[in-house]
């Protein structure tokens, strides 16, 4: 066991608590610390791999909660915008994908400030967000932000709405994943990462599941969210 590996096990190990507990953010979470780490285009395949077996898993239990038909146009902008961001993940420098990294998470940190979002209804708004979903997924590993935020204005109840999201991940993560492999990303050095890292992976997403409403919420989103900032602010500057 090296150090790197060591550091490596827990980053995983604690973003996958955080999606068993929260239902998302594992990518959030672990492409705040493992850019520092590995490559990030083996961080950002790794947590595509975990997050598609983790979204599919909640997505078979509540399976019964998804309503399909609202998720036609985020399917359909995920299609649309999930090359791109794949491109921008196979064309630029390490540098340039680090800072783009931590502007995603300095941005998502600020919309987490901002609650008071009014109902974004209309096709556009899905497509949208579909789009978002896709570019900044393939690009940096982390579709949820545009998604959620178009989920929690659409009036569904909890269940449903994690549900859908869930659902939604599942599609755009496996499209993430076709892409990289049309790209040639899918390299063995990624795809020993994968299996290497899996079992601090599960042990951390069975553990948050386990401690699921247990823990005071709200203290641990401010940590959490503190961390995706000053790790961003912190890739922003070192490139």
């Amino acid at each position: 066991m090296t150090l790197d590996w060591a550091a490596g096990a827990l980053v995983i190990f604690v973003a996958s608590f955080v999606m068993g507990l929260t239902g998302f953010g594992i990518a959030l979470v672990a492409m705040a610390f493992l850019p520092w780490l590995m490559e990030p285009a083996t961080a950002i395949i790794v947590l595509t791999v975990y997050a598609l077996v983790f979204s599919l898993v909640v997505m078979v239990q509540l399976r019964r909660d998804v309503t399909p038909r609202a998720l036609v146009d985020l399917f359909a902008g995920t299609i649309v915008g999930t090359p791109l961001g794949v491109w921008v993940l196979a064309s630029l420098p390490v540098s340039a994908l680090n800072r783009l990294i931590g502007l995603v998470l300095v941005v998502v940190v600020a919309l987490e400030r901002y609650r008071a979002l009014p109902v974004l209804s209309g096709r556009g708004w899905g497509l949208g967000a579909g789009v978002l979903a896709g570019l900044v997924g393939g690009a940096v590993g982390t579709p949820g932000p545009p998604v959620i935020v178009y989920a929690t204005t659409q009036g569904w109840p909890p269940r449903t709405l994690k549900a859908n999201i869930m659902t939604f991940f599942v599609v755009n993560q496996g499209v993430i994943l076709l892409g990289y492999w049309w790209a040639g990303l899918l390299t063995p050095t990624a795809l020993r990462a994968t299996a290497v890292f899996a079992a601090p992976a599960l042990a951390g997403a069975l553990v948050g599941i386990a401690l699921f409403g247990r823990l005071d919420a709200a203290v641990f989103r401010r940590i959490v969210f503190a961390l995706l900032l000053v790790s961003g602010l912190l890739l922003l500057g070192r490139g």
